[in-house]
């Protein structure tokens, strides 16, 4: 059993990158360039997305933190995940909301490149009693999110057919490595998710995901249904793999920091799935009643 626990304990490490790079290069094999390019030109949902996602995201976890007695580790948990919207498995759920797919396929790269600037600027900030290094934390960032993310961006732009053909085995890739790291964690975590479900942790991101989505899905400012259940999924959701290569980053961290990461990783799925549902509920009641607000303006 001890030999068992060793090689998942040395095999956790090299399997959190496959699963970082792959899902990120999915992600990017999806990225169509005129539509972020239109994003771009789109004012107001760019203010939108930065506002949503560095000042309302960081200002809830804060008060989550100030509102509920959490642990120091469950704490810098909430703190970094504020600084990362946006889970990788948003367009899979965003089909299922019936969501704008390609407002989602302009809103993932923005939110990545604001999350690989933002992160490493704000987190040394607003984490207070820990040390982490702006340098230390942007370098995996830039690595493991943020190249694979533009890798797989310009193949699908330069080279259509290719991206097409190698998609299926990236997507199974990432796949099959966040099924295998969900395993890894619950073996190697599952004691430690156990205990800190019963200590506020739980409650605490529930408060973060759900309360985000609202706000962000409720004031959408003349956004589409469609686009408002990208916005609020993509918001709710957090990007659990820039979250671990920060966490990964502080050094002599706590364990109790990456076995939040992964309970907030979990639940997030969870929440996420909920919430298609609603949305996409709420889209079919939308075309029923005729009635779709405007478009924002560019």
């Amino acid at each position: 059993m001890n030999a068992v626990m060793q090689f998942l304990q040395s095999t956790f490490g090299p399997l959190v990158l496959i699963f970082t790079v792959a899902n990120l290069a999915a992600m990017g094999l999806q990225v169509r360039m005129p539509e972020v390019v239109v994003a771009l030109r789109n004012r107001k949902s760019v203010v939108l997305i930065f506002v949503w996602g560095w000042v309302l995201g960081p200002a809830v976890g804060y008060l989550i933190t100030k509102v509920l007695p959490l642990e120091d580790p469950y704490v810098v948990v909430v703190l970094l995940c504020s600084l990362a919207p946006c889970a990788p498995f948003l367009q899979q759920m965003v089909g299922k909301a019936r969501g704008d797919m390609g407002f989602a396929g302009a809103f993932v790269p923005l939110v990545m490149i604001g999350t690989v600037i933002l992160m490493p600027l704000m987190a040394p900030l607003l984490i207070k009693g820990v040390t982490i290094s702006t340098a230390s934390l942007a370098k995996p960032l830039l690595l493991t999110i943020l190249l694979p993310l533009i890798i797989g961006a310009a193949i699908r732009h330069f080279a259509d057919k290719g991206a097409t053909k190698v998609f299926p085995a990236v997507k199974g890739l990432a796949g099959l490595s966040t099924l295998l790291t969900i395993v890894w964690c619950l073996v190697i975590y599952g004691r430690g998710i156990l205990n800190t479900a019963g200590e506020l942790a739980l409650l605490s991101m529930t408060l973060f995901m759900v309360g985000m989505g609202m706000i962000t899905y409720f004031l959408g400012f003349g956004m589409k249904q469609n686009q408002r259940s990208v916005m609020a999924l993509g918001m709710g959701t957090r990007n659990i793999a820039a979250v671990l290569a920060a966490a990964l980053a502080i050094p002599n961290g706590d364990s109790r920091i990456v076995v939040m990461t992964v309970l907030w990783t979990l639940w997030s799925v969870v929440l996420a799935a909920i919430g298609a549902k609603l949305f996409a509920r709420q889209a079919g009641n939308a075309e029923l009643g005729g009635q779709e607000a405007t478009p924002l303006s560019t």
